[in-house]
């Protein structure tokens, strides 16, 4: 893990976020909207756009309990509670993004509704049958053993209970091109193709409603040769160190068929025993 702990680290980073907002004409004293940090705190492939798409094949609820694996600074948690009342519970492995997703919930007044736990995916520290939706944006590229981060999802879901994902997939050639915004060399990247993901998921009880391939629509409507912010916009680079370099070859790697985008909504099958 030591090289996940170094690619996900952010030295002073709720410092860098202060000074970020401050450079683009927010106040922190002031309560900010969970819109306006849109562009910081989205940390996956699309950003914001991607969250809001995910969310509308998910109806959540106010009364539903909500759990954002590798919810890096908690942008999709605070959208979530923002536009149901849910209450999400956030977990990453980056205490540094955790301390992140914790600050910004202060500074939009979500404390109460969005807490940040710091674990791991494959062994989640919540009881059996925990959370009515399990939400995952980009997270799988991180992890080797798919078959029990599956497992971990499915033990915490309620019985009929919805995972709702983003994720890259394997393409029809090698990814070749590091660092990515996921994996700083290859030794971090664990790609598997769409049909993997779907017998892996199949094998927990975890049935598919929809599983489809994004890539090119986002391709379509994102620039070729995408531009840094201007000084003073929010932006991943607040915190993403090299961050021009790893989306563009995060863009290549899409271009080439090394990676593809993948999103999914997959239910928990009731089970004998289930009430």
């Amino acid at each position: 893990m030591a090289g996940l702990d170094a690619h996900y680290a952010a030295q002073d980073i709720e410092t860098r976020i202060l000074a970020a907002l401050r450079a683009a004409g927010l106040d922190p004293a002031q309560r900010l909207s969970p819109q306006a940090l849109g562009a910081l705190d989205h940390f996956h492939t699309g950003g914001l756009r991607a969250s809001r798409e995910l969310l509308e094949l998910v109806p959540v609820r106010a009364t539903d309990r909500v759990l954002d694996i590798g919810a890096g600074l908690g942008g999709p948690a605070r959208l979530l509670a923002s536009r149901s009342g849910c209450h999400v519970a956030c977990l990453d492995l980056s205490a540094d993004y955790c301390a992140a997703a914790a600050l910004l919930n202060r500074l939009t007044g979500l404390d109460d509704r969005v807490e940040v736990h710091q674990g791991s995916a494959l062994d989640l520290p919540f009881a059996d049958a925990s959370f009515d939706v399990v939400w995952m944006q980009n997270v799988g590229m991180n992890i080797a053993d798919k078959r029990r981060l599956y497992g971990e999802i499915r033990r915490v879901l309620a019985p009929g209970g919805v995972f709702a994902f983003q994720e890259m997939a394997a393409g029809s050639a090698p990814a070749s091109r590091y660092p990515l915004p996921w994996a700083t060399d290859p030794a971090d990247s664990f790609l598997v193709s769409v049909g993997e993901m779907r017998t892996l998921l199949g094998e927990w009880g975890l049935v598919e409603e929809r599983l489809e391939d994004t890539s090119e629509a986002h391709l379509a409507r994102t620039a070729a040769n995408a531009t840094p912010a201007p000084p003073g916009q929010l932006s991943l680079a607040a915190y993403v160190d090299d961050l021009g370099r790893k989306a563009a070859n995060a863009r290549l790697s899409l271009e080439a068929d090394e990676v593809r985008l993948v999103r999914g909504v997959f239910r928990a099958q009731l089970r004998i025993g289930d009430g």
